[in-house]
Formats: structure tokens, sequence, C-alpha cells
């Protein structure tokens, strides 16, 4: 593997430069996959708007905004890293309301939110419409493991110690979730694009010699 150190804004052009390109005329659903350490949300929310301004309709969505409530999360406690690992995230949700809609046969009838954390209700967010050739940027972590219908993957990695300690104190407890996750799904294996994000502010892209 080559690992090419690239700026943040031009980390930003590459990905932009590709994804504008994949599947034109089609709808393309994109995971921007990492820890909250990696920054994931931020990568993604940067993709937008150079993406719309090369005519590619975007939405964005948070997987945060697609958790199970409270009562199923913490079933085993509000810090145990297996439940964190395979049962926070309401996958089926996710793929119900975003990703098959999304998708080569879907309407295009997308809902970019379906549960607010905070408050452990509905979000009541309104439905938007991605039209053909529009694309969906999901961020968040641990999305890759689930069998989910993404058409890209960018996955954000960063070394067990950098994980460690970017993560804040309180969140600690989710470290073993993560090193389950690159044990076992293996994402740097075969995401699209990988970015190494040990400090966020010089990542490099992990690329194939």
């Amino acid at each position: 593997m080559n690992v090419r150190p690239i700026a943040p804004v031009r980390l930003v052009d590459e990905l932009v430069d590709r994804l504008a390109d994949e599947h034109p005329g089609h709808r393309l659903r994109v995971a921007v996959d990492g820890a909250p350490a990696a920054a994931p949300d931020q990568l993604a929310d940067a993709l937008v708007d150079p993406l719309r301004a090369r005519g590619r309709p975007t939405l964005r969505v948070a997987a945060g905004d697609f958790l199970r409530p409270a009562s199923l999360r913490y079933e085993q406690g509000r810090t145990n890293p297996d439940s964190f690992y395979w049962g926070w995230l309401d996958e089926a949700g996710l793929r119900r309301e975003v990703l098959d809609p999304a998708g080569p046969d879907g309407t295009g009838r997308i809902l970019p939110s379906l549960w607010n954390a905070e408050t452990d209700r509905a979000s009541r967010a309104d439905y938007a419409t991605l039209p053909p050739g529009g694309i969906v940027v999901v961020s968040g972590a641990l999305l890759l493991g689930g069998g989910l219908p993404f058409d890209f993957s960018v996955h954000l990695v960063l070394s067990a110690a950098a994980l460690a300690r970017r993560t804040a104190a309180d969140e600690a407890w989710t470290l073993p979730a993560y090193a389950r996750y690159a044990d076992e799904v293996a994402p740097q294996s075969f995401a699209d694009v990988v970015v190494r994000m040990d400090d966020p502010r010089h990542p490099a892209l992990v690329e194939p010699t």
C-alpha cells in the first residue's frame, strides 16, 4: 500500500471529482464511514456544495439520526461495547427510508432523519426527493459491516493509539467496538477510498501500489 499525504481541501476535491463521475444519470448512495474521532460528518458536509455545483443534487444523512430507541440501545447498559457494535444503528430504518428509495428501483423519496436520540422521539422530519443523478451521502460509524447497500464507500481509519488519544474520555468505552469492527469487518480492505485520519488536519490517502 502507498500512503499519500493530502491537504484536507484537496481530499474533498479528489472525492468530489470521483463521485461526480460515478454512475452519471443514476442515483448514488455514498457512505463516509469512521469513528467520531475521524470526523466523518465534517468530511461528508464538505462534499455537498461542490457536488451540487458539479450538477449532482446531493442530500446529507447522518447515521446518528437513525439510532434505535434508548430502550433498545441501552438494554444491556449504557456503556456496553457489544451492544454499541451491533445494536445501536437502526439499519432496517436506514435501508427502508434512505438506501432503498435511493437505489436503482427506488422512488427517490427519502426521509433524512428518523429518530432524535436526544429527545428519544421520532424526528418528524419531512421527506425529500432525490432526483435521478442525485447523491445521498450517509456519514457515521460502523456503517460497512451490516450489508447496507452503498454504491460507494469512504472509510476513515485511525491507528488504535490515535483513536484512543482522540476519543473523548466519556466515550472510551466504545473503543473495543471499533477494534472489533477493524478485525471482523476489515473495512480498510474493501472500501472504495481509504483515508488515514490519525490527525484530521493532515489526512493521507491509502492507495494500492
